[in-house]
């Protein structure tokens, strides 16, 4: 069977979507690879995938809660995600990923993998770029809301020719920031003026490992796009899954409001936390706060800090969830069908939280104004809304009834036959496996 390379960057919500397939493919018998920063091979080993490193690793680059809290930012996190996280390293992850894909039939990639299409076309291996959230597919006709620039919101209303005009504007100012990618592709002799951000996408198959219930498939999507569902994978780096004490909470008494601010949030938190606890308590309700590694000291009665839950075991039991709108974690929310509270931090996060909005499952408050008297107003309309308590049930029927992680293994086969129909030699070697 094929030899299937995955390679993703960043954090556990950029992982987890890739060991959910990583795993399907497992099971039809192909040879599943994640190659991505050293610090997840125990995670995705216990997963039951052949892990490779490839650099980056969080170890270089210095100061993490530093890091977190500049990647969180805003106006310019994405920015700075990408130009002192992912493109210093351009060439070091090109040698890795170059290693780990050697007799390789197939690589998948994530948005922020630049090196991965060089190797692609290097080794003539096919590539599958995945997507994993609406955003990262700059539409004209849906265009997302971006935290990085003021009144974005408008071009919702100004049409798509507006908004083509705003993305050739940011094409051609950012089109300096990938100097060393060009620089090695032409070292390289592979030869393409290819944008790395806003072209990236593949001639042969791009999975958009999202529900289309979040966003419907749009004109100007790249050809040959595969929406999926979201892949689910949610085990802790043990595999573990609800922790024995979480789970004695919620048998003991009525659901509660669940707080996440995702694997990355956390580290950037404030007095997020504590503002959710107090909100809890103007309430009379209890709570749940999931909180990394950044576990509150004194919590009040009614409320239990965990560093980690399996969301598809939580949420079904919450009465709300407050989450900051991390991709992952709304595909979660939206499954288990219960009303959101949205404090988007950056990135994907605003354009994710609209989303759910549009499709009234969702209020949304701006970080900034996520006060203790402010959750506590939002969250009681909430739970007095009985339209979007049932839109978010409708919701989660819908999302519920697709597989992710089937959809896009079908997709990856069907691509690999097809190749295989069209050489004889490589389909020979293919099924002749390791």
């Amino acid at each position: 069977m094929a030899r299937i390379v995955l390679t993703t960057f960043g954090t556990l919500g950029d992982l987890n979507p890739y060991i959910a397939v990583a795993r399907e493919l497992g099971a039809r018998g192909h040879r599943p690879v994640i190659a991505t920063h050293a610090s997840y091979r125990e995670r995705v080993e216990r997963a039951g995938s052949e892990f490779h490193p490839v650099r980056p690793d969080f170890t270089d680059f210095g100061d993490l809660e530093e890091v977190y809290r500049r990647s969180m930012d805003a106006r310019g996190g994405s920015r700075y995600v990408v130009l002192r996280l992912a493109l210093p390293f351009v060439r070091a992850s090109y040698e890795d990923l170059r290693a780990a894909c050697r007799g390789a039939d197939a690589l998948v990639s994530h948005m922020l993998t630049f090196a991965a299409p060089l190797v692609a076309e290097q080794g003539d291996i096919p590539r599958i770029h995945t997507l994993l959230q609406p955003y990262s597919l700059f539409s004209a006709f849906d265009p997302p809301l971006d935290g990085s620039m003021p009144g974005f919101a408008l071009l919702r209303h100004l049409g798509p020719r507006a908004c083509r005009q705003l993305w050739s504007l940011a094409r051609a100012v950012s089109r300096r920031w990938f100097h060393d990618v060009a620089s090695l592709r032409a070292e390289l002799g592979l030869r393409s003026r290819a944008h790395p951000l806003f072209d990236g996408f593949s001639s042969a198959l791009n999975l958009a490992l999202f529900s289309p219930v979040l966003a419907p498939p749009q004109p100007d999507w790249p050809p040959r796009t595969v929406v999926t569902g979201f892949p689910i994978h949610d085990r802790d780096e043990q595999g573990e899954g609800m922790p024995p004490e979480l789970r004695s909470f919620l048998d003991e008494g009525p659901a509660p409001i669940v707080f996440t601010l995702g694997s990355s949030g956390v580290w950037s938190a404030g007095s997020f936390y504590d503002e959710a606890a107090s909100a809890a308590a103007l309430l009379g309700m209890r709570v749940v706060l999931l909180t990394g590694a950044n576990r509150p000291t004194a919590l009040p009665r009614g409320v239990i800090a965990v560093s980690y839950a399996p969301h598809s075991e939580l949420f079904p039991r919450a009465a709300v969830v407050v989450h900051q709108g991390g991709i992952g974690t709304t595909g979660q929310a939206l499954r288990s069908g219960r009303p959101m509270l949205i404090v988007p931090f950056s990135h994907d996060q605003p354009d994710n939280a609209a989303c759910c909005a549009r499709l009234g499952v969702a209020r949304v408050v701006p970080r900034c104004s996520a006060s203790a008297r402010r959750l506590a107003r939002e969250l009681r309309a909430l739970m007095d809304d009985a339209e979007m308590r049932s839109s978010a049930e409708q919701v989660a029927l819908r999302v519920r009834a697709e597989d992710g992680c089937r959809t896009a293994a079908d997709a990856i086969e069907a691509l690999l036959d097809a190749r295989c129909s069209a050489s004889p030699r490589r389909a020979s070697a293919t099924l002749a496996g390791p």
